[in-house]
């Protein structure tokens, strides 16, 4: 009970200390609940539990045959810093406003394993990212020095809901798949000052009828996007959209085992919602617009993975996943349409560019009487160019330690505990459109993870 009281101190520190909800490798979280996040991610040859159908549903027909139920939480707490390279002057990304609420993220999950059928369904986040600068620092400055007050942050959280199934087809090979509905929600509050739209017009990046009205400002100095609400979950644009997987294990002995999966590419619809588009002119003041925005064809990308895992004995388990992530298809451009209640229209394509990353996860578990301790790492390439880097996008980490343990009290109860820790990463953005003047940002994260299950 000790142990319970410091993991839920802990909990509540994190929930109402830290800043911003974030995720590991770019959009995505490293590990699906507890066991696999304690394991550096690892997931796709072995029992993770419920979460195993966020990684490779052919892991299900791994757990032991009856029911389970899973409850759980995901809270993640970043360090993110931005400095001006011009003039020296920083900013951190603290509570500056209720723009995200609690940063906390659910899991619910129920399996079903009878004979070689498992089915589950469940509720899991998929991954996030988010910032809260405030509108007191330089990133609220326009061009000139001009001071404008206006909020510069962003929050976004991505839930999956899987279905799945496997199917253990003889004693060696098991196969798995999932059909997921997905809700991706967005707020963002950000500003671009008159020369990074003026380089976006230039690169061909900016249309629509509201761009002779903005250049024909005495003083434009800037324009600023808003599309947030201040909710724990509920968002400025929100989609709904699908998923899904498919998986194999191969029992190459009793203790030796492969896996495979491979995650779809999502299939969202356009995020939508009101957003306020304010003109920072130095003559005119701010020329606010309401309308509607559109974030076009956001989208969460496909993964391979490769995995094994062997038991050594009775009390020692090691596993090891190596992943490939194809951001290149999925972000190429951050694609925002807004069109004002008049009628007038902007269209704008903020260059990302990411690269398709490779990871390597690893992680090793010791059982003794009614604790297992793990531990893990996790190293992954960078996806994010520095030459596109947003203040409000650091997604940067690449590099994660990890630890956690299981109680169970009884035959059919027990918690499941995680943490993880991403170690700071430095990236210098220098150039044009996405920042008026060079910036270097620092990053780093602690993330939690706890769940509950019952068998019956």
């Amino acid at each position: 009970m000790r142990v319970l009281f410091g993991i839920a101190t802990t909990v509540v520190l994190v929930t109402t200390s830290q800043t911003a909800l974030a995720t590991s490798d770019v959009f995505r979280f490293v590990g699906h609940g507890p066991i696999s996040t304690a394991m550096g991610g690892s997931a796709t040859a072995f029992d993770v539990g419920a979460a195993g159908m966020m990684t490779n549903p052919a892991t299900l027909s791994l757990m032991p045959q009856g029911s389970e139920i899973h409850l759980g939480v995901d809270i993640v707490g970043a360090n993110i810093s931005v400095k001006s390279q011009a003039t020296g002057e920083k900013v951190s990304s603290r509570n500056h406003s209720k723009n995200r609420g609690p940063y906390a993220a659910p899991q619910a999950a129920y399996v079903y394993h009878s004979g070689p059928l498992g089915l589950g369904f469940g509720i899991f986040p998929q991954g996030g990212i988010g910032t809260e600068y405030g509108g007191n620092s330089f990133l609220s400055r326009a061009n000139g020095g001009l001071e404008t007050g206006l909020e510069n942050s962003s929050r976004l959280l991505t839930l999956n809901i899987p279905f799945a199934a496997s199917y253990e087809i003889n004693d060696k090979l098991t196969v798995g798949a999932s059909v997921d509905a997905i809700w991706q929600g967005l707020n963002v509050n950000m500003l671009m000052g008159a020369d990074q739209v003026g380089s976006l017009i230039g690169a061909g990046r900016v249309n629509g009828s509201l761009v002779p009205v903005l250049a024909g400002l005495p003083d434009l100095r800037g324009a600023h996007f808003s599309f947030s609400k201040n909710k724990p979950v509920a968002s400025g644009v929100k989609a709904w959209g699908l998923g899904g997987r498919l998986g194999l294990i191969y029992k190459v002995t009793e203790k030796t085992i492969l896996g495979a999966a491979y995650t779809m590419g999502s299939r969202l619809a356009d995020m939508d919602g009101d957003a306020t588009l304010t003109a920072v002119d130095g003559m005119a003041g701010h020329i606010s617009l309401a309308g509607k925005v559109k974030v076009r064809n956001f989208q969460t990308p496909a993964q391979l993975n490769f995995g094994i895992s062997h038991q050594l004995n009775d009390r020692w388990l090691l596993t090891a996943d190596v992943s490939r992530v194809f951001w290149k298809r999925a972000m190429k451009d951050i694609d925002i349409g807004f069109t004002a209640n008049n009628g007038a229209d902007i269209n704008i394509r903020l260059p990302q560019n990411y690269k398709d990353q490779t990871a390597l996860s690893f992680g090793v578990a010791y059982q003794t009487g009614r604790w297992v301790l793990r531990g893990g790492g996790r190293f992954a390439t960078q996806a994010l160019r520095s030459s596109t880097l947003l203040a409000v996008v650091p997604a940067t980490p690449n590099t994660f330690v990890s630890a956690g343990f299981s109680y169970q009290f009884s035959p059919v109860s027990k918690v499941d505990f995680a943490w993880m820790y991403s170690f700071e990463k430095k990236m210098i953005n220098s150039s044009q459109p996405n920042t008026s003047e060079p910036i270097k940002v620092r990053h780093s994260q602690n993330s939690l993870s706890l769940a509950y299950t019952h068998r019956f």
